[in-house]
């Protein structure tokens, strides 16, 4: 794959975002992952601005434990998800930061609705993605959601935040 130094305008990271959403509300599993580049992080820290190395997190994930966790969830053994929970998200207050190199950093507010036999759950965060485009295709090299409660005691959370 090709990184190519170009920006990525607004509303192409929107649709890329809005695209995302989608396909992990649907469990479209495959699809989802396809979106990620070679050396991506997925980060889903415990506290925010803190070295992941170096503190808890609630998720850390390079590329191989993505694809990892994709597999897990598409097994069917992965006790959590039995059934699957149905989600529904919302993507908003899409901004356009300053580029780190060949990536667009884009951030966003998810909602995150849970449908579980448990209840309904609500999962709210600041989202960071850095956008890259690679063979003329838009890719996330990293994703970053800082929940807002990941301060308190959270349910399980086995799904694509």
């Amino acid at each position: 794959m090709t990184a190519v130094a170009t920006s990525i305008a607004l509303a192409e990271a929107e649709a890329f975002l809005y695209r995302e959403a989608r396909l992990a509300d649907a469990w479209e599993l495959e699809a989802w992952e396809a979106l990620w580049t070679d050396d991506a992080v997925y980060h889903v820290p415990v506290d925010a601005g803190h070295d992941p190395r170096t503190h808890m997190s609630i998720i850390f994930d390079n590329r191989n434990r993505i694809a990892t966790r994709i597999k897990q969830l598409q097994t069917g053994k992965r006790h959590s998800q039995r059934p699957p929970s149905r989600l529904c998200r919302s993507v908003s207050n899409v901004e356009l930061l300053d580029p780190e190199g060949t990536d667009t950093v884009v951030t966003s507010v998810v909602q995150i609705l849970e449908s579980r036999d448990r209840g309904l759950t609500w999962w709210v965060g600041r989202v960071t993605h850095r956008l890259r485009r690679v063979d003329g295709q838009v890719r996330m090299a990293a994703k970053t959601v800082v929940l807002v409660d990941s301060d308190h005691a959270l349910p399980s959370m086995s799904f694509l935040v």
